[in-house]
């Protein structure tokens, strides 16, 4: 390259024009590289979106969308907006990804089935207004082996641990095959959903879920199992350790408790 002579001018103004039109293209080839990047990471999430990722447990590209994540936090799309709406968000597959991910991290589900479960799961939570991390919190209180014919000693089935004969209603809306992932979710999310919204204590944030989650248990009077009572605590602490990238960093409170008992008084009102 040529070199320059700053000696071949004697205008000290000329000189200073020239090292201003340095700095000025230094700025736009900044702004270039920017702009790649920002394209790169458009172009990232847009590949999380609407293609079917494949993670690796390690490098997850919901590590990126964190920040979106936790932006939207107390009032995500299936709290303030219609069904379709929600569904057609981008974060719905901000959260299908992000649930993948949280399967993954058992080690106890392939990339197949995880793909498969977090698409019902999160689809279905977001029709009941409910949160998915909340759901992934129940599945691996629940059945944290993630065996579809699973069945408890009282008759509880698969993923959700669904007591058919109590809920033999839903069989016209559902089915009956409540060994396959995708109907047993279904019921199971319904019920959660349904139990949250008709809670005796809508009032209160923290008595809300815990509520919720007690008539999931079947614990009303704590007569058949003596220490149904602790099955709440049991759930936000697998919501804790399990949902990290469903909850994107935010605590059970911000990620579960209070966008449920926004959507249940939205509900109500």
């Amino acid at each position: 390259m040529q070199q320059v002579r700053f000696g071949a001018w004697r205008s000290e103004g000329i000189r200073r024009r020239f090292r201003m039109g340095g700095v000025n293209r230094r700025i736009r080839v900044l702004l270039a590289h920017f702009v790649v990047a920002f394209g790169s990471g458009a172009a990232l999430l847009a590949g999380v979106a609407f293609t079917r990722p494949v993670f690796d447990g390690a490098s997850l590209p919901v590590r990126g969308l964190r920040a979106q994540s936790a932006a939207l936090s107390i009032r995500p799309p299936w709290v303030t907006s219609p069904v379709q709406s929600a569904l057609g968000s981008r974060q719905f597959l901000v959260d299908r990804a992000a649930f993948v991910a949280d399967l993954l991290r058992t080690g106890r589900v392939n990339r197949g089935r995880a793909w498969d479960i977090a698409e019902i799961a999160v689809r279905e939570a977001y029709r009941r207004r409910v949160p998915p991390a909340l759901v992934l919190g129940v599945m691996l209180t629940e059945d944290g082996g993630f065996k579809s014919a699973a069945r408890s000693s009282m008759g509880a089935i698969g993923l959700m641990q669904v007591h058919a004969p109590a809920w033999h209603e839903l069989v016209r809306v559902f089915g009956s095959n409540i060994r396959s992932d995708s109907t047993n979710l279904k019921y199971g999310i319904y019920i959660l959903g349904l139990l949250a919204s008709t809670s005796r204590n809508a009032g209160d944030i923290e008595a809300s879920w815990r509520d919720a989650l007690l008539r999931y248990n079947g614990c009303i009077t704590g007569s058949n199992t003596s220490d149904c009572r602790a099955y709440p605590d049991v759930v936000r602490q697998n919501v804790v350790r399990g949902a990290r990238y469903s909850c994107a960093g935010l605590n059970f409170e911000s990620c579960v408790a209070a966008p449920l008992w926004l959507a249940m008084r939205d509900g109500r009102s």
